[in-house]
């Protein structure tokens, strides 16, 4: 639980729980922040993001498909009236159709599984995985971080 910092006894029967912000993790959910804004700043602050649905079975693929080659996004589950704030980021970047999964990879959206699957048969996905730092060249090939 975030925020949960210290407490004080007052007695032998009671104490005081007093809440103080612990953490700045980028995944933390401040409520004064709209839901483009959130989407706009975890685009921005991870290199990896998947946006997903519960009943999304091919944000599952795309999650596999990540994992296959060692990295591990970051993925957020979006409720099913936040998916529409999504589709703003898909027309200002070309990202397709589908609403989600919708992949974004170093600020950029990528698209969904198909797209995802393009760029990987192309062999340009673990290039542009280790242009962000989500990947680390070796000397025998890419290593996951």
């Amino acid at each position: 639980m975030e925020g949960l910092r210290c407490y004080n006894l007052l007695s032998d029967s009671q104490f005081k729980l007093q809440l103080t912000l612990t953490t700045t993790s980028p995944l933390s959910i401040d409520p004064s922040e709209s839901t483009q804004m959130r989407i706009q700043r975890l685009i921005t602050e991870n290199p990896v993001n998947i946006f997903t649905r519960s009943d999304c079975f091919m944000c599952d693929v795309v999650k596999r498909i990540f994992y296959s080659i060692g990295v591990y996004p970051t993925v957020i589950e979006l409720e099913e009236e936040e998916v529409a704030d999504l589709a703003v980021f898909h027309e200002h970047s070309g990202g397709g159709d589908e609403e989600v999964p919708a992949v974004f990879i170093g600020g950029s959206c990528i698209g969904g599984l198909e797209n995802l699957v393009a760029l990987h048969l192309s062999g340009h996905l673990v290039l542009k995985l280790v242009e962000v730092g989500a990947l680390r060249s070796g000397n025998n090939g890419v290593v996951g971080m």
